[in-house]
């Protein structure tokens, strides 16, 4: 009996994807830095794994930064001004 293994890289990918889209659309301001936070360590975790990864993934690096980008532009909106400085 032959054994199915999905591809880690695949998972990985549907992983972080899922999670920044939840913190990019979550409406619950309680919530959102959670999100924010949960979709930055998935990010990070798939950048690691790529870094380990010998062929070419700079169109997914890329990807990658961008949405790192993108949630740390909603943290600084979220984040109240008491607590910037």
């Amino acid at each position: 009996m032959k054994k199915t293994v999905s591809s880690p890289s695949r998972n990985s990918h549907l992983g972080w994807h899922t999670l920044y889209q939840a913190a990019l659309f979550e409406t619950d301001p309680q919530r959102m830095a959670g999100r924010i936070a949960e979709a930055e360590t998935a990010i990070l975790a798939r950048m690691k794994e790529l870094f380990t990864i010998e062929s070419d993934q700079i169109e997914e690096d890329q990807i990658l930064d961008d949405a790192l980008c993108a949630l740390r532009a909603l943290r600084n909106c979220i984040v109240p001004e008491a607590n910037a400085a």
